[in-house]
């Protein structure tokens, strides 16, 4: 049985409204089973979609993103048989400028870059212009209220559909067993990060890093040629637990 959330919409009433519109919902794909769930109940209601995804880790000279992420959406491309769109997270920007794991040899050149601090409400304003869809085009996540009490405090406070920054959550109402199960129904596996990480890749915490170094040591080195400190992530939960056990 579906959340209730109080005093708005159910998922299926937004999505038929999103229908009913006749115009392209741009779906913010995070590679997360949320995600793909919110994409697939939209094709379901034949909500026409153009799929974005927000990297954390910048690519290879080759335009190429880490190799188990570009695995990710390559397989996801085949099920939903659309294009990932790829543009950068605002994470990275925050993390340059911040001199997040960086060596001091860096941060003279890191501040010299002048690198710009973009919101997501600039990046999705950009990201809509690259994609030639207008202005007004609704941005949809897979965030749900059963993921926590805060999420569903939010919505009940600011509401499911927000039409001052257009962003809407389709599947607002899901449990985890509604969005397994379209998710099963259309055979697609859920990508290798819920194996590793336990859920999507989408931080440089030990969580990330951990799993990251063992079972992909290029891609672990990759994240280290941006954010060389980052090593000491792993030094420093190994010291923790060291200490508590």
């Amino acid at each position: 049985m579906p959340t209730i959330i109080k005093g708005q919409p159910t998922s299926a009433e937004i999505i038929a409204q999103l229908k009913a519109e006749n115009r392209p919902v741009c779906v913010s794909m995070s590679l997360g089973k949320d995600a793909i769930a919110c994409e697939l109940a939209l094709a379901e209601a034949g909500v026409e979609t153009v799929l974005a995804y927000m990297y954390p880790v910048p690519p290879d000279r080759e335009g190429r993103l880490l190799d188990f992420l570009e695995d990710d959406i390559a397989m996801l491309e085949d099920k939903l048989g659309k294009r990932i769109h790829r543009y950068p997270h605002p994470f990275i920007f925050r993390a340059l400028n911040n001199f997040v794991f960086q060596p001091p040899e860096r941060l003279a050149l890191i501040e010299a870059a002048q690198f710009p601090t973009p919101d997501y409400e600039t990046l999705w304003y950009l990201i809509r212009q690259d994609l030639g869809l207008e202005e007004d085009t609704w941005i949809a996540d897979g965030v749900r209220a059963a993921d926590s009490i805060v999420r569903r405090a939010s919505f009940v406070r600011h509401g499911v559909m927000k039409p001052a920054t257009r962003k809407v959550s389709p599947i607002a109402d899901y449990l985890k067993a509604e969005v397994l199960d379209i998710i099963n129904r259309h055979g697609i596996s859920l990508p290798v990060d819920y194996e590793w990480f336990g859920r999507s890749f989408d931080g440089l915490d030990y969580r990330f890093l951990g799993p990251l170094r063992e079972h992909a040591p290029a891609d672990y080195q990759r994240v280290l040629d941006w954010f060389p400190l980052a090593e000491l992530e792993i030094f420093r939960h190994n010291m923790m637990t060291k200490e508590n056990s």
